[in-house]
């Protein structure tokens, strides 16, 4: 009786379609933004709940603080912005030498508008003359991409959503500064950022966190300010003159009554971090740019794939 042939199987190779490292690129841009806009970093939130104890039952300070905490995490279980208006986008991009800026940029920018499109960030860049909002976050100056060349081949990217409320309430000096007796000295940068916080009375969605940048230039203070926000919330000042003058601030601005959002209470500032610069002879500028309590900042270091290896906050 003859034998059937059995007919081979054939072995079907399994095609596995790389994945280029400029969509992986983009697939952790994407990532660090909707991280950034809908969860509010480790560190900040640990400030806030220490914040909310310390509110008296019954008081429109611990209702704002009750507001502010399910605000925190209804954005993260349901991954929406944390805030309506999701801010001006301030990437800073840590790279290693022969990198390219204006492919990353290129990249960042998809980045971006897919992110608007999904709904992370709020499709609010307007055109400064017109008005319009015809754009998804793209436009002249946004978003705001600043590159800083490091010695590691692994790239670091960190990411700031700055809101328009805490934005208005910034504020620079030029001093001596005459009307509070202010000199160039650290006693009269003490008066000046009291003084920014007295005058901001809860506008700007407090409990707010400063970043104090004394000298430079007024284009040069700004920045290195915002970049203080960069700073983790519990480090300490390595310059101790500075340090000692971080917590005062502190101290002493939650004694002014003015509250979380200025409704009254014992939380006006959540943290205050002070760099410095050099500055000409002729000049001597203390610049203070304030942060919501909406504390949005997140970075991530990449791997040479370009995909996250972890996260910075």
């Amino acid at each position: 009786m003859a034998k059937k042939k059995v007919a081979k199987k054939k072995t079907v190779k399994k095609v596995t379609k790389k994945v280029s490292p400029d969509k992986i690129l983009h697939d952790s841009i994407l990532e660090l933004i909707r991280i950034t806009s809908t969860v509010i970093p480790d560190d900040v939130q640990s400030n806030i709940l220490k914040a909310l104890k310390r509110e008296e039952k019954n008081t429109s300070a611990k209702y704002a603080m009750d507001i502010i905490k399910a605000n925190i995490k209804l954005a993260k279980n349901k991954s929406q912005p944390i805030c309506q208006d999701t801010g001006t986008i301030v990437f800073k991009v840590y790279h290693p030498a022969g990198f390219s800026q204006l492919a990353f940029r290129k990249i960042c920018e998809k980045a971006v508008v897919k992110a608007t499109k999904l709904g992370y960030l709020r499709q609010n860049s307007v055109d400064s003359l017109t008005g319009k909002n015809e754009t998804m976050n793209i436009g002249p100056g946004h978003p705001q991409i600043h590159f800083i060349e490091h010695k590691r081949k692994t790239m670091d990217v960190k990411l700031m959503l700055k809101g328009g409320g805490c934005e208005n309430v910034g504020a620079q000096y030029a001093m001596p500064y005459t009307q509070l007796e202010a000199g160039r000295d650290l006693a009269g940068v003490r008066k000046v950022i009291l003084d920014a916080i007295q005058k901001a009375q809860g506008k700007g969605c407090g409990p707010g966190t400063l970043g104090v940048c004394i000298g430079g230039d007024r284009g040069t203070g700004y920045n290195h300010a915002k970049d203080q926000l960069l700073r983790k919330m519990d480090d300490k000042n390595p310059i101790k003159e500075l340090a000692k003058l971080e917590k005062d601030i502190v101290e002493t601005a939650n004694k002014l009554g003015i509250g979380p959002m200025g409704f009254g209470g014992k939380t006006t500032l959540l943290g205050c971090k002070i760099g410095t610069l050099n500055r000409l002879p002729a000049s001597y500028y203390v610049s203070i740019s304030y942060m919501c309590w909406a504390f949005r900042r997140q970075g991530v270091s990449l791997k040479q794939d370009n995909s996250i290896s972890k996260w910075l906050y």
